[in-house]
């Protein structure tokens, strides 16, 4: 029995466009799937991203194979991280045919940490978003990860009687880099927790809110501290070409938050 032919099927997005203007970023946004990253030489850990997948189209080209980056991602089996990055945005480039691209990664990641007295154990989360950028032959990779830390207020201390106000802050560290460089989002989690007044856990005994109580109200930072103390331990790594730092306290005596922002490179 013979089977019937398939009609050709028309492929629109390779027609040619007479507006002849060519789109810097064209691409699918929003994209919730699962992955395993790997941070540094840590085992890969499962988790679920929302990827943002881009490329620049010609000013001849009518459009992109929409598709083809969903089916990219689909097909990817090596565990992301800071290294392999580029390859996945080269792959993609080659995939549609593109000469520059970027690819944007979004996903919880979680630390197993040690509460301070107990040593109770409980799982911490940080928002990490990778980019990857390609143009004019050059690879850029950037980490941003949010670190929830506490401050305490060194005016409040100054001024009360007894106490001082504190709050939870988020300290955002975006970096960049050097291509080969061995770096870890682990090893800066560790500096803007070290620098704030007090580190957060997930699971806290009695003993442990006595110590980081206590602990917070021994190393009072303005949000300006916050960002300074950071940026000087940043600005001392030779393995990153670039970074920023910014430090967000959500007041607990205010309906507003303070804010504090150090760019370098």
């Amino acid at each position: 029995m013979n089977r019937p032919e398939k009609p050709e099927i028309p492929d629109v997005q390779s027609h040619s466009d007479a507006r002849q203007l060519a789109i810097d970023r064209v691409g699918i946004r929003g994209l919730r799937y699962p992955i395993r990253f790997a941070d540094g030489g840590d085992e890969s850990q499962a988790t679920v991203a929302t990827f943002g997948a881009y490329v620049a189209l010609p000013a001849n080209r009518k459009g992109t194979h929409m598709s083809r980056l969903v089916a990219l991602i689909d097909e990817w089996r090596e565990p992301l991280s800071l290294p392999t990055l580029p390859a996945l945005l080269d792959a993609l480039l080659v995939r549609l045919d593109a000469d520059a691209g970027r690819i944007d990664i979004d996903f919880p990641w979680f630390v197993r940490k040690l509460a301070p007295v107990s040593g109770v154990q409980s799982m911490m989360d940080y928002e990490v978003k990778l980019r990857a950028d390609a143009a004019a032959g050059s690879r850029i990779v950037t980490a941003t990860i949010v670190v929830p830390v506490m401050s305490l207020c060194p005016s409040s201390k100054a001024i009360a009687d007894y106490g001082a106000h504190n709050q939870r802050s988020h300290l955002s560290l975006t970096l960049r880099p050097l291509a080969g460089a061995q770096v870890s989002l682990a090893a800066w989690v560790r500096v803007a927790e070290e620098e704030a007044s007090c580190e957060l856990y997930g699971l806290l005994k009695r003993s442990d809110e006595k110590f980081v109580t206590e602990r917070a109200y021994e190393r009072p930072r303005f949000v300006e501290d916050l960002v300074r103390a950071v940026a000087a331990r940043l600005a001392g790594d030779v393995r990153i070409s670039g970074f920023s730092v910014a430090a967000e306290n959500f007041e607990s005596i205010h309906n507003h938050s303070a804010y504090a922002e150090i760019v370098r490179g």
